[in-house]
């Protein structure tokens, strides 16, 4: 499949981490996206219910990242990539959560893990 909707740079406020400090007082994480699907249905029809509403998709997000606290990024990341494999049209997804406030004691950029993710058939 070589459609894909792309929704990067999702921005939340999730209490994720390892650390009791990680958890009270929270930190902002940022998601990207990326859904495999035939886009053809939608681009015949011009319209939006025959493809992935990439708002819902992104208040779908939201709420996971913005939910229940995990330890893991990679644990979210899971749950994201579920999220995204919920739509039946979606064939395969790839998220990536970036933790730019990871606790790590050197300066750095970011800290991400990125899940692919395809449908069982």
């Amino acid at each position: 499949m070589t459609d894909r909707i792309e929704l990067t740079g999702l921005r939340a406020y999730g209490r994720h981490g390892v650390y009791d400090f990680e958890r009270a007082q929270g930190q902002e994480f940022v998601v990207d996206a990326v859904l495999e699907l035939d886009l053809s249905p939608a681009a015949r029809s011009d319209d939006v219910a025959d493809t992935v509403h990439y708002g819902e998709l992104a208040d779908r997000l939201v709420a996971v990242v913005t939910g229940e606290p995990v330890n893991l990024i990679e644990t979210l990341a899971d749950r994201l990539v579920e999220v995204c494999l919920a739509d039946p049209r979606v064939h395969g997804a790839t998220v990536t959560v970036h933790k730019p406030e990871a606790p790590v004691p050197h300066a750095f950029t970011d800290v991400a893990v990125t899940m692919r993710r395809t449908r069982t058939r």
